[in-house]
Parts: structure tokens; sequence; C-alpha cells
């Protein structure tokens, strides 16, 4: 792999299609290789099939995302300790360098009680893994605005030694990006790409489709000292085809590529078959 920043295609970009699909795809649209979000999906978790489908499709992974979201509650275990020691483990196997992680949902008690301790301790049994906390959003029901993470959806507020900026978030939030990768600094080792309109909600829109400074970010990661990778992010449930789901995903490469150009060498991109 070239010196450029290496983009990679997040596994959650081509739900409803399953994590195999999403080898196919990035293989046949030309990403650098994989985000895997270990989901329901037994292939997510299964390191073996996804040492079979990286050898496959000649496309590494490069993240893991661990199980965090409210559907991955009991992926591996319903212990959120054993499913992050878990995930570390399949990165490991992997050969992949990041495990994105999000903050503890306010009703893990335990677990955010002894968040920081614990995940050093986890770190200290995998020290070649970044454990790259993300940025969260708050959420509104009945129309109130709450909190489900603690001790915030910031997680630069408690401080970590690695995080992962998430754009689509930062417009959920209602935050300025740029000043997010600012607070993040050298601990920024990782970048989840979409856009997002602001509108208070998570939409992974198609990066120029929305109104964040997604190409702006792109462009200051090199002046940052940027060693990390991006991973496209985007829905395309909604896509009405294989087609047109493939094409979403083409479009976001061709804007991540074009806009980390110049943080990239002047050799072109080798182009996939």
């Amino acid at each position: 792999m070239s010196s450029r920043v290496p983009v990679l295609l997040s596994s959650s970009s081509v739900f409803p299609e399953p994590t195999a699909a999403a080898f196919e795809m990035a293989a046949t649209v030309g990403y650098d290789g994989l985000e895997v979000m270990v989901w329901t999906d037994r292939v997510s978790q299964d390191a073996g099939a996804l040492k079979g489908l990286s050898e496959h499709y000649d496309l590494p992974v490069l993240s893991v995302h661990a199980p965090c979201l409210l559907v991955t509650q009991r992926v591996w275990s319903p212990d959120p300790w054993e499913r992050l020691n878990r995930a570390a483990q399949l990165a490991e196997t992997l050969g992949a360098p990041t495990v994105v992680v999000h903050p503890p949902f306010s009703w893990q008690r335990d677990y955010a009680k002894n968040f920081a301790a614990g995940l050093a301790k986890v770190q200290a049994r995998h020290p070649d893994l970044a454990f790259a906390i993300e940025n969260m959003f708050p959420v509104k029901m009945a129309g109130r605005w709450f909190v489900p993470y603690t001790p915030g959806w910031d997680p630069t507020e408690t401080g970590f030694d690695a995080y992962t900026l998430d754009l689509s978030h930062c417009a959920a939030s209602r935050i300025n990006a740029l000043g997010m990768a600012d607070k993040m600094g050298s601990a920024l080792k990782h970048v989840h790409l979409g856009d997002g309109t602001g509108e208070g909600r998570d939409e992974h829109l198609v990066p120029g489709r929305g109104n964040q400074p997604c190409a702006e970010l792109l462009r200051s990661l090199s002046a940052r000292g940027f060693k990390g990778s991006v991973a496209l992010e985007v829905s395309t449930r909604k896509a009405a085809s294989r087609a047109v789901r493939e094409a979403d995903l083409r479009e976001s490469l061709e804007f991540a590529r074009k806009h980390l150009a110049p943080a990239e060498s002047s050799t072109p991109a080798i182009t996939r078959a």
C-alpha cells in the first residue's frame, strides 16, 4: 500500500446487505480496505470467515468497530468488557491497527464508572492497537434532548489516547467538525467520513450531500500529521438496487481521494479492475 491515507469502506455502509457483500463492493469500487462493523451478522464476528474474505478479495481489514450499538448489546456477550476484549482479539488476528469504540451508555453504570481504568487495562494487553473513542451526539425524544452517554457524547471532555472523528455525528450534535478535530489533536487516529445537514439526527449522507466541512477536514489531515485511516460510513439502506448502492460508494470514494490528494504522493492511485 502506498504512503497515502488509506480509504476504507465500513461494512455498515452496505446495510442491509451482509458483511461479505461489503468486501465484494469494496473490491469492485476500489477501496483500500475494510472497516468491519461487528454486529448480528455472524460473518462480522468470525475471524476465520473475515480472513478468508480478506484474502479472497485482496483487501485488508484495517479497523474493527466494536459492537457498541443498541442492537449489538448481546453480540458475543452481554458484558461490554467481554465485547471489547473480543473486538481487540479480532483486530489483532486480522492485523487491523484500530478498534473503534463508543463511550458507555448512561445505563451501563458499572462499565461507565470504570471505563477509563478498564480501557487502560485492555490497552496494556493490546499495546499495538489504537482504541479510538468516537464522538457521539445527543438524542431528541418526545420533543426533549437527552444525552444517552456517560459522562457525555464528547470524549475529549474526559480525555483519551486515541479518537475517531465522525462527521455525521458532528452534524447531529451541531458542532464544528474542524473544531472537534482541533480538540482531538494528535490523538486523532481515525475518521468516519459521512455528511449531515445539522438537523439533529445521525444521517450518514454521502460526503458532499450535506453541509459539513468534509472536504476541509480531509484537506487538513496532512497538516495535522494524521497517520491513520479514513473509513466511509454512509447510509445506503434506501438504495433501490445494488447498482445504485455501488454508485453511492464510488462517489464517496472519489470525494475522499480528491480531497485527501494534498496529503498523498504524486503517484497515481491504482484502480482495481
